[in-house]
């Protein structure tokens, strides 16, 4: 019987801009690393934080990945407990899933563990308990993607992967700062008016339909974040004009990515991300941040064993 594994979990772009809560796809490049032993004490156990400057708790139901396993542990009823090393890849308060990516990591490797593996799908509901953990709430917008790989929307019971074009692509720059996830949720709040919720709406069918049928004209037309990005992106020193620049190199939309202060666009091909990068980054410099950029397939793999 294997006793342990070790498992990996890409960064993830959460809300891709229209799709707040719901829509989200992995990134290649960083990501984090989860060792996980299972021993006979009924319990789960971190013994090991490593990668970060930040003190992040060792105290498992505090933990994201600790709050997933022991949820994966009461579900089952499972009669051993899990003993975990977590490798921080993925920058706190960036945007980029690192809370998600750390519980989806712990899974995947204690998956590998049991007498009877899970589907992705099925680690769905433990990963949501361990996400809430870091952000008040079950919302799977990073979970999905890296459970299932690529462009994923993730409701509160069901996760559906959206097809992409392979020669897509998305550029992820990543400002040297960070925005707590609670505070930029904080201020979300306040009244939104009907006619956003209609005008969002829209543009997520138009982004949908766009991937379904290949079409970037319809991407161009809907990737457009009217409710969340006006509310956020004043928290963000630099974004308009590193947005501007994202958008002047061909992108077919650009916002935040999750929480921010990361910043992604959509391009058709892998040239056009790579050309857009150098502006996107010198804008945030102008703004006193330096940045680091990721070009990557939409549809690039999820969290998986090494």
């Amino acid at each position: 019987m294997r006793r342990e594994a070790r498992a990996f979990s890409p960064a993830s772009v959460g809300n891709v801009g229209v799709g707040f809560d719901i829509l989200g796809h992995v990134i290649e490049g960083p990501g984090d690393t989860v060792t996980v032993r299972r021993i006979d004490a009924a319990t789960v156990r971190i013994v090991a934080i490593r990668g970060t400057t930040v003190d992040l708790p060792l105290d498992a139901p505090s933990n994201t990945a600790g709050a997933a396993l022991i949820a994966m542990r009461e579900a089952l009823g499972l009669s051993f407990g899990f003993e975990m090393e977590i490798d921080k890849g993925i920058p706190l308060g960036s945007g980029m899933g690192g809370s998600a990516a750390s519980c989806v990591a712990a899974l995947v490797a204690a998956n590998a563990l049991l007498d009877a593996p899970l589907t992705p799908q099925a680690l769905y509901p433990f990963a949501l308990e361990g996400e809430a953990v870091a952000s008040g709430g079950k919302h799977g917008d990073n979970l999905g993607p890296m459970l299932l790989g690529g462009l994923v929307l993730a409701t509160a019971e069901h996760l559906a992967s959206v097809p992409v074009p392979q020669g897509w692509h998305s550029l992820l720059v990543h400002p040297d700062a960070i925005l707590e996830t609670r505070r930029a949720r904080a201020a979300l709040q306040g009244a939104y008016e009907l006619k956003d919720f209609v005008h969002q709406s829209a543009n997520l069918a138009l982004v949908l339909a766009g991937c379904h049928a290949s079409d970037a004209t319809l991407v161009r037309a809907g990737l457009k974040d009217v409710l969340v990005e006006p509310r956020r992106s004043p928290l963000i020193v630099g974004f308009d004009s590193a947005k501007a620049a994202m958008l002047a190199g061909g992108a077919m939309g650009a916002s935040i990515s999750g929480a921010g202060p990361s910043l992604f666009g959509w391009f058709e091909s892998r040239a056009e991300a790579q050309a857009a990068a150098p502006a996107v980054q010198a804008a945030f410099d102008q703004a006193g941040f330096s940045s680091q950029a990721w070009v990557s397939r939409i549809a690039a793999p999820g969290a998986h064993v090494l």
